[in-house]
């Protein structure tokens, strides 16, 4: 019951963030969505920049697993490194507005929030590089995650935010992957980002909106 709990407030918190912006939303409002106690929202964490950065690394995370882990399935490293990138563009481009709040809440004094969400990414973009061939692992590593920070950030900037389009050509040019390869734009993969269900991502047992349950 507890996980499920913290599960639920996972996922409210994604779909309030995504509905509202951050600002806009409480936690008093995520536990209201999620239909737990609000006593419950600071037993499982300090507080809502810590809440909002779990859920969106969650999402995250499960993204990039789902397109990784997708029909055909693949060992290709390559194949891998195209799905991670189209992975997280697709999130940029179709979660813009909690992307954007996500990215917004990196700059703050706390930077990354260290949760198992967090560390889950980390390591599927570990692998993701190791399997693209990398003899470095701990260097090429950080390089490609700020490579993807700065993909996210150049599409999601209020009013000049870049299309997918160049963005995806400047990082498949640097890791040297054919434009067909992933999910070329135009194209979308079974149980994309845009699908707008994420109940998939979150082990709630019910939707976060019912409260009857």
């Amino acid at each position: 019951m507890r996980r499920r709990s913290r599960e639920r407030l996972l996922q409210a918190a994604v779909e309030l963030v995504s509905e509202r912006g951050y600002e806009a939303t409480t936690l008093g409002d995520i536990a209201d969505r999620a239909g737990s106690a609000r006593g419950l929202v600071s037993y499982y964490f300090p507080g809502k920049r810590q809440l909002v950065q779990s859920a969106v690394h969650r999402l995250m995370h499960r993204t990039l697993e789902e397109a990784l882990e997708r029909e055909p399935r693949t060992e290709d490293g390559r194949e891998r490194m195209a799905r991670a990138i189209d992975a997280i563009l697709g999130l940029a481009r179709d979660r813009t507005v909690l992307m954007r709040q996500h990215m917004a809440g990196l700059l703050q004094a706390e930077g990354f929030v260290q949760c198992p969400e967090q560390r889950r990414l980390a390591e599927l973009l570990r692998d993701t590089m190791a399997r693209h061939g990398s003899r470095d692992v701990d260097a090429d590593y950080p390089m490609l995650r700020a490579l993807l920070m700065g993909a996210v950030y150049a599409m999601v900037l209020p009013n000049v935010g870049m299309p997918i389009a160049p963005v995806r050509a400047e990082l498949f040019a640097r890791y040297r992957l054919d434009w067909g390869l992933g999910v070329p734009p135009g194209a979308e993969a079974p149980g994309g980002s845009r699908d707008t269900d994420l109940s998939r991502f979150f082990a709630t047992g019910v939707p976060a909106g019912d409260q009857s349950k």
